[in-house]
């Protein structure tokens, strides 16, 4: 019996067993996992594999050296085997003996790897926003429903029960009718400058690390940390914080749809923007500055918003950064440690504190993959779908105007400007997107 076949069939048998139980007798069975990355969010990925116990990760792919160290020794601390390394992920996916693979690079290196693990026979989870652009997530989907992998996208907060009792809430229709909900960034940022070009670090390959993007000389900005402020690599902070806020948004209406009788949302059929870099004086591309609207047609329509403003000190609703459901008797905020229930006159009616640890959407992703289930944000119909609502109001920011899409094909209708960004203009070679 190999591994696969044995993780599939006694997976009824070890929920059984409590948490101490499985660390031991299953220690030898254990979900071998490569690491594509080690720094930034990596880092904190690589610590909660290595802290769950039915996981053992064995090889971390890294592609700039200087940034192991750490987490080499974190991880050899808590799962008390040190891994191996490299600097080509490459070499995790020829590696038979993996199960899984974990991809915490930037956003431009999440849809490559992904299919090509899919292609493997090896599982996926992948940070968000699922890939650089739509087409790349599209894509990404294709390949997992091709080769039947489970992929679970990093927005951790669909497996938090802060979440899910939110939800369980609004079900309960205590909020009344619901038609509107909005998220919001507030999180003030700062000024990156306007650096002049310098020379790569001699630890990284640093044509690699450009991958699929255009080749550019090197700008500590454009790098370890400041590649998501730019349209070659990230999504701004629409597609770095934003995916949770408006999924969480758009968790919340799905609720209210539930217990009001309506068809459920998915992708909105208008998308509106407006905004841009109107604050920062610096290299950064993406809005600091941004509302996007989508509206939802069915027999009751609906409306989800977005709001940015990365430049202010202070807090609305309450929160820095969260999600809104406004109800005709009652309104629910949800942040990252809380939500709260506010009725008439701004009565509190509820609170309920919690996390954004992602350690229970780790466990998650690690317990599909003994069941062949869907994970709690699997990427085609949690990940991609709130991926795509990043992307459109970056796409409507962009082209300034409103956009209709077409949610069979996620192309919008009689504009050739919106669909050339829905994907790169070439992917460079020889990181080409794979054909699925």
């Amino acid at each position: 019996m190999d591994r696969r076949t044995f993780l599939q069939g006694s997976a009824a048998g070890l929920a059984s067993l409590s948490l101490e139980q499985v660390a031991k007798a299953a220690a030898s069975e254990r979900i071998r996992v490569g690491m594509i990355g080690a720094g930034g969010r990596a880092s904190a990925l690589n610590r909660h594999f290595a802290e769950n116990p039915h996981a053992e990760i064995v090889t971390i792919a890294e592609i700039d050296s200087a940034r192991l160290g750490n987490t080499v020794d974190t991880v050899t601390k808590l799962q008390g085997k040190q891994p191996a390394v490299t600097q080509d992920f490459r070499h995790l996916l020829d590696d038979n003996s993996l199960d899984a693979i974990v991809v915490g690079a930037p956003d431009h290196w999440h849809a490559i790897p992904t299919i090509l693990a899919c292609q493997a026979g090896k599982d996926v989870y992948v940070e968000k926003p699922d890939g650089h652009n739509i087409v790349e997530g599209q894509r990404m989907v294709a390949a997992m429903k091709k080769h039947n992998r489970v992929v679970q996208m990093g927005s951790q907060h669909r497996s938090t029960e802060r979440l899910k009792s939110a939800l369980d809430y609004i079900r309960s229709g205590a909020l009344g009718r619901c038609l509107v909900a909005k998220a919001w960034e507030s999180t003030k940022q700062g000024n990156i400058g306007n650096p002049p070009d310098g020379t790569p670090p001699e630890t990284v390959d640093y044509d690699m690390w450009l991958g699929s993007a255009k080749k550019r000389p090197f700008n500590k900005n454009r790098f370890h940390g400041r590649w998501r402020w730019f349209h070659d690599y990230g999504t701004g902070d629409l597609g770095n914080d934003g995916v949770h806020r408006l999924d969480m948004a758009f968790a919340a209406l799905n609720a209210a749809c539930e217990v009001q009788g309506d068809a459920a949302i998915s992708l909105p059929s208008k998308i509106s923007a407006t905004g841009g870099k109107w604050y920062f004086d610096d290299m950064q591309e993406w809005p600091d500055t941004l509302q996007v609207t989508y509206e939802y047609q069915s027999k009751t329509p609906k409306i989800l918003t977005y709001e940015m403003r990365i430049w202010a000190p202070y807090h609305y609703h309450g929160e820095s950064e969260g999600a809104v459901i406004y109800g005709d008797k009652a309104h629910m905020t949800i942040g990252n440690s809380r939500w709260r229930v506010y009725g008439e006159r701004g009565k509190l009616i509820k609170e309920v504190k919690g996390d954004s640890d992602a350690t229970p959407h780790v466990a998650n992703f690690l317990d599909c993959i003994k069941t062949r289930s869907k994970p709690a944000c699997d990427l085609e119909t949690v990940g991609h779908p709130a991926s795509v609502l990043c992307h459109a109001g970056n796409i409507a920011a962009r082209v300034g105007r409103t956009l209709v899409l077409d949610p069979k094909t996620e192309t919008f209708e009689n504009d050739d400007a919106a669909n050339q960004l829905r994907g790169r203009e070439e992917w460079r070679k020889p990181w080409v997107l794979p054909e699925v």
